[in-house]
């Protein structure tokens, strides 16, 4: 049996668009979520490939997934067949991104398995983040930690000066997304806002690093801010409109938004193709974060922080 894990990773600066081979149309700067982690096991067998379907993945989601192991047996010149299991920690298609560490965990796993077999050399992470990219594209991330940086060259680590933060992810729908996030990319093509997005992108990108950089705190939280609401405005316009913040998404960052007004400090916020709130921590924002945590708890007795 051969075993890998990968993380899931959040977004601050989005990545919405693409082109052939799962390629971003703008950069994407993402934190690595090492807590939140997909194990993928794999075991030889005969006659064909399958997946052990013990986290009710409907048929889709578990074709998709074998799909990209026969894509990379093939890569490989691999004949035999597996029997693949996935198990996360933490609840998929609920805007969490359980695509990129499952496909990243999957891609780890397979080719350790198939080399370790042709007793050949294991790739290395760059190597194997372009082809997870080829089945999820934000999977490529989740191959770099703390910080990844990801373009039309690929992904890759990024050095910024914080290396450590604290992450409460408030669940406030753990229902799978009925827009998916392939469709997603597709449908906000048809937004009026579309256009200009890349460069409101790429400015964000470097205004972001440079706060991150130079202790800019607040000026980050604003950035990040911006950038979330620029993506679900995609959503909002683009034809047929849809789109993931609910009613209570708005209550959570309505609290967020009081709680830095009466503070004058909060954390980074982010949501990303889902209902559900990230909130990024400084390691000294300990006694902000319990007291933030608390309120929001208070507030719906169905909210859950992970």
């Amino acid at each position: 049996m051969t075993i890998s894990e990968a993380p899931s990773n959040v977004a601050l600066i989005k990545y919405m668009g693409k082109l052939d081979g799962n390629v971003p149309r703008n950069v994407s700067l993402s934190y690595t979520l090492d807590k939140f982690r997909t194990t993928v096991y794999l075991e030889n067998c005969s006659n064909e490939d399958r997946f052990v379907n013990d986290i009710g993945l409907d048929q889709k989601s578990v074709d998709r997934f074998l799909r990209h192991l026969q894509n990379i047996k093939k890569l490989y010149d691999y004949n035999g067949y597996f029997s693949v299991r996935s198990l996360n920690n933490f609840p998929h298609s609920a805007g969490v991104a359980s695509s990129s560490s499952s496909f990243a965990a999957l891609t780890k796993c397979a080719i350790t398995a198939i080399c370790k077999m042709k007793a050949a050399a294991i790739p290395s992470p760059e190597e194997m983040s372009v082809i997870s990219r080829t089945a999820s594209g934000a999977s490529c991330r989740s191959f770099f930690a703390p910080w990844s940086v990801w373009d039309r060259d690929g992904a890759r680590k990024i050095d910024i000066k914080i290396k450590e933060l604290n992450h409460d992810l408030i669940l406030v729908d753990i229902r799978p997304k009925k827009v998916s996030s392939s469709k997603a990319h597709k449908l906000v093509e048809t937004s009026p806002l579309f256009a200009d997005r890349p460069s409101r992108a790429e400015k964000r990108f470097v205004d972001l690093v440079n706060a991150l950089n130079c202790d800019r705190w607040n000026d980050a939280c604003q950035i990040c801010w911006e950038e979330f609401a620029d993506m679900h405005g995609l959503f909002e316009t683009s034809s047929p409109s849809f789109g993931y913040i609910s009613s209570k998404t708005k209550v959570v960052l309505n609290a967020i938004k009081n709680f830095r007004r009466l503070n004058g400090d909060s954390p980074i916020t982010t949501i990303d193709a889902g209902p559900n709130v990230h909130l990024l921590w400084r390691k000294d924002q300990e006694e902000a974060r319990s007291e933030l945590k608390k309120e929001i708890l208070s507030l719906d007795k169905d909210f859950i922080v992970i």
